[in-house]
C-alpha cells in the first residue's frame, strides 16, 4: 500500500481523506473566527485579491472547490451575475452546510454539492475559471486534481489556487514560533480543538512552495502559469491559463 502525510504523520494513502475529513468536522462551526483570529484579518484581503485577479463578467462559469464556509462562492456570484453561474463545491459535508447556510441567509441559493476534486462530477470544458483557497494541501493526489482542474476548464479558462506557502526567509522563526505555539493555543480556546491546528500547521510546511507548485500546476497541462507571493509568502495565489 502507498503512505502520505497527513501533516508530519505517515499514513496509508486511502486513510487521508478520513483524517481531513475529521479536522473539518471538528473546526466547521467556529472555522470563520478562527479565520478571522489567526490570519489577524488577512484572509479576507487574501480572498479579495483572487477575486479582483479572477476578472469575472458577466455569465461566467465558475467552479469553488473546497468552498467551505463559502466567502469566494459569495463574492464570485456578485460578478457572474443573474446568467452566470457559481458551483459551491466541499468533499467534507460539515464545511459544505455551514457555507450553504451562509450563502442562503445572504439570499444567495447557489448550486452546492460533496465532491471529491480529483473526481469532479463534471463535462470537459464547462468553467471559466476554477478556485481552489486552502484546499489544495489536504487533498491526497494534488497532480490527479489539478489535472481534474484543467479537464473542466475552457480552453482559456483560468485556474486560482490561493494557499499557504513559504513564508520569506527572515520571518520563518518567528512564523514558525506562532504556528507550533499560538495556533494550537488559539484552537484549542475557541474551537476547543488544538489538534486540528496543529495539523494545519504541519500540513503547511508538507506542502510543495511557490516554484514546485508552479511546476505541478504546469505539469498538470496548463499553459502559462504564475504566482503572487501575498504577505511576505505566508499566502501565495497561483494562476494557471488552460491552453
Amino acid at each position: 500500500m502507498s503512505s502520505t502525510h497527513f501533516g508530519f504523520k505517515t499514513v496509508d494513502e486511502t486513510e487521508k481523506a478520513k483524517h481531513v475529513r475529521g479536522v473539518f468536522n471538528s473546526v466547521a462551526s467556529k472555522y470563520d473566527v478562527m479565520n478571522d483570529l489567526m490570519s489577524m484579518g488577512l484572509h479576507r484581503v487574501w480572498k479579495a485579491y483572487t477575486v479582483q485577479v479572477a476578472n469575472l463578467k458577466e455569465g461566467d462559469q465558475v467552479l469553488d472547490i473546497a468552498g467551505g464556509t463559502g466567502d469566494l462562492a459569495m463574492a464570485f456570484a456578485k460578478k457572474v451575475g443573474a446568467t452566470g453561474r457559481v458551483v459551491h463545491t466541499d468533499i467534507n459535508e460539515a464545511m459544505l452546510s455551514t457555507g450553504r447556510d451562509r450563502l442562503v441567509d445572504q439570499g444567495l441559493a447557489l448550486p452546492t454539492l460533496v465532491c471529491d476534486a480529483e473526481k469532479l462530477p463534471f463535462p470537459d470544458a464547462h468553467f471559466n475559471v476554477v478556485s481552489v483557497a486552502f484546499g489544495l494541501r489536504n487533498m491526497t493526489h494534488k497532480d490527479v486534481a489539478l489535472k481534474e482542474m484543467c479537464r473542466v476548464l475552457k480552453p482559456g479558462g483560468k485556474l486560482l489556487v490561493l494557499e499557504f506557502s513559504k513564508v520569506a526567509k527572515p520571518l520563518e522563526k518567528a512564523y514558525d514560533w506562532y504556528s507550533f505555539n499560538i495556533l494550537p493555543n488559539l484552537g484549542k480556546l475557541v474551537a476547543g480543538d488544538a489538534d486540528s491546528y496543529r495539523y494545519l500547521a504541519e500540513s503547511i510546511r508538507m506542502h510543495p512552495g511557490q516554484e514546485d507548485l508552479k511546476t505541478l500546476i504546469k505539469n498538470a497541462g496548463f499553459g502559462h502559469v504564475d504566482f503572487h507571493n501575498l504577505s511576505a509568502g505566508v499566502v501565495a495565489l497561483h494562476m494557471g491559463i488552460k491552453c
